[in-house]
């Protein structure tokens, strides 16, 4: 299994064990994490799990999903991506997930 950390807006974090082979959003659902819904089933057909990571092995965007990232109700940045886009794997094992802030 492959462990990773999402952390909320307010600093607070949770880890998790990850299904190689499955993604981030997928992770996140199925263990509850608040601020990745994955409307779309990880279609990359919405922006609802929209998160931020600052590590190069995730890689970069692809242009379809800076596209969907247009569409995110919440601050896009440098480290936006689209979490439905990250395939687990072994090698990301310790990665951390910054979650945005909640819109009001």
């Amino acid at each position: 299994m492959t462990s990773i950390t999402f952390v909320q807006p307010d600093g607070s974090s949770k880890t998790v064990n990850a299904a190689d082979g499955d993604n981030i959003m997928q992770t996140a659902v199925a263990n509850n994490i608040t601020g990745i819904l994955g409307e779309c089933g990880g279609a990359m057909m919405c922006a609802t799990c929209h998160c931020y990571i600052e590590d190069a092995r995730t890689g970069n965007a692809s242009d379809g999903e800076e596209v969907m990232l247009e569409c995110a109700e919440d601050e896009i940045r440098p480290t936006s991506r689209l979490s439905c886009q990250i395939k687990v794997t072994s090698e990301l094992d310790g990665l951390v997930v910054h979650l945005p802030q909640p819109i009001d």
